[in-house]
């Protein structure tokens, strides 16, 4: 845990310290509590978190879809002990699942501590929420009056769930108050997953006993199966955008890199604006994409040491439109083609390809102009060195309002502020193949010159190339996301 900030070590500490107290009410159930249903109910939670894949997938599941917060197929069991279980039970059947399940390596003691204390104490709550509203014996003829109370422990579960991975996240990830929570409410999809376990629960306790209560993971497999398949379109698009990405840097290889360093500063101003993951994801594509146009653009003129010719210049400032054509057909990519095509656009209207002004270009263009033009400027250049990054900040502030929208501006340097920019990190989109050091080629001596299209339209009159050196590391979403820190059965 020694990697955690501070805050963050004193939170899960709190946290498991809460979920300890919780549990440990348990022994003074004695012996006429349901220890046998909890054993059993314990054993099979932690049962089902150790097969390595889904059965009705019947393969290994991919990192990001095993990890908390993903399919959530075994989430049943959970539930079912909070409808079948005394509170302190309730809490501690969750724990070795919990703890059995697979995290990231990284901190990875710390992610098994805080998965069990948050699933203790979500689990408690909502069982003292069930218990607390008087509710008729769990039996078949009486189902339909479990629906409110079960409805009612749920919501209990996902708050309690919710309240938590918000914390954490802004303890452990920096993450801005207003937007901590956001991810973290997608763990409303279990008050879905509350009438499983109440279905489960009533089969548990009627004649036929636990092994018709299996039944019920089926329909969570099934849920299990199409999760898995949108995985499978998500990584489809994913070799989309890298092969794309690979192309361009196989043809101009003096931006080798760029368009992920410019992904991941989008994101950055993205989350600081407070936009929702889907859009997000479209930034950061249109980021990666931006320059995907100069396929279409002569590779001679790409690599010309001398100056351009003005026919020259013209045919270089048609890769938006290049971009655009080429990227037409790809329909996940949404509003990240507006970008592609207007990236070069001006607030004042001297851009390029339409010369549109103002809030005429849209928000995802004027975002990618600010991240491509910063990255830019961040850069190691074989006639120049790479700015300090205030001192780039400071240019991009002296241009808002009339080259760069100052609101995005205004994000960049906020979410800088926040997380920094490593000069030496160049990471290749979203995990993929093809992560490049600056060191590794050799700028050109006359790209990104001032007015000169090959490059990034920047502020200041030398201009600045598109080779950069720095990048970023992504903030993390929220409890879905990669980072695996947030709650809720696998």
């Amino acid at each position: 845990m020694r990697e955690l900030p501070a805050a963050a070590r004193g939170y899960i500490g709190g946290t498991a310290l809460a979920a300890a107290l919780c549990t440990a009410r348990a022994l003074t159930l004695g012996p006429g509590a349901p220890w046998g249903t909890a054993l059993a109910l314990a054993a099979l939670y932690a049962l089902c978190e150790r097969i390595p894949c889904c059965p009705l997938v019947g393969r290994r599941l991919p990192e990001r879809t095993r990890s908390v917060g993903g399919t959530g197929w075994t989430s049943p069991l959970v539930l079912a002990g909070v409808f079948l279980l005394p509170p302190p039970l309730a809490a501690l059947a969750a724990v070795p699942g919990a703890l059995l399940a697979p995290v990231r390596s990284r901190a990875a003691t710390a992610r098994r501590i805080w998965h069990a204390a948050e699933q203790a104490l979500a689990c408690g709550a909502a069982a003292a929420a069930f218990q607390a509203l008087d509710h008729p014996a769990l039996s078949a003829p009486r189902f339909p009056l479990l629906l409110l109370p079960a409805l009612a422990a749920a919501a209990v579960y996902c708050a309690v769930l919710a309240a938590l991975d918000g914390g954490i996240l802004i303890a452990a990830e920096r993450h801005p108050v207003r937007t901590a929570w956001r991810g973290p409410l997608a763990q409303a999809r279990y008050l879905v997953h509350g009438l499983a376990g109440l279905m489960m629960a009533v089969l548990w306790r009627s004649s036929y006993g636990p092994p018709a209560a299996l039944l019920v993971l089926l329909p969570m497999c099934l849920s299990c199966w199409v999760f898995d398949r949108c995985h499978r379109e998500r990584a489809a698009h994913q070799a989309t955008i890298r092969a794309l990405v690979q192309a361009v840097d196989i043809k101009d290889r003096y931006t080798r890199g760029h368009g992920e360093r410019v992904g991941r500063a989008s994101v950055m101003i993205a989350r600081e604006l407070g936009m929702a993951e889907d859009r997000t994801e479209a930034l950061r594509f249109a980021g990666i994409l931006h320059d995907v146009g100069k396929l279409g653009v002569p590779t001679r003129l790409l690599r010309k040491d001398g100056p351009l010719t003005s026919e020259e210049r013209r045919v270089i400032e048609l890769h938006p439109e290049y971009g655009h054509e080429i990227v037409r057909g790809i329909g996940f990519l949404g509003e990240a083609r507006a970008a592609i095509l207007h990236h070069h656009e001006r607030l004042d209207g001297r851009g390029y390809p339409y010369g549109l002004r103002g809030h005429q270009i849209p928000e995802f263009a004027r975002v990618v102009a600010v991240a491509d033009a910063f990255d830019a400027m961040t850069s190691t250049r074989s006639y120049r060195r790479a700015r300090p990054v205030p001192v780039a900040v400071a240019e991009l502030r002296k241009c808002a309002g009339t080259q760069f929208d100052p609101r995005m501006v205004r994000a960049l340097a906020a979410a800088l502020h926040r997380y920094g920019w490593d000069p030496d990190l160049v990471t290749a989109a979203d995990d993929g193949p093809g992560a490049t050091r600056s060191g590794n080629v050799t700028p050109s001596r006359t790209e990104g010159r001032a007015g000169d299209p090959r490059g990034t339209a920047v502020p200041a009159p030398e201009g600045r190339g598109d080779r950069p050196a720095g990048a970023v590391p992504e903030p993390v979403p929220g409890a879905a996301g990669p980072a695996g820190w947030g709650g809720g059965p696998r």
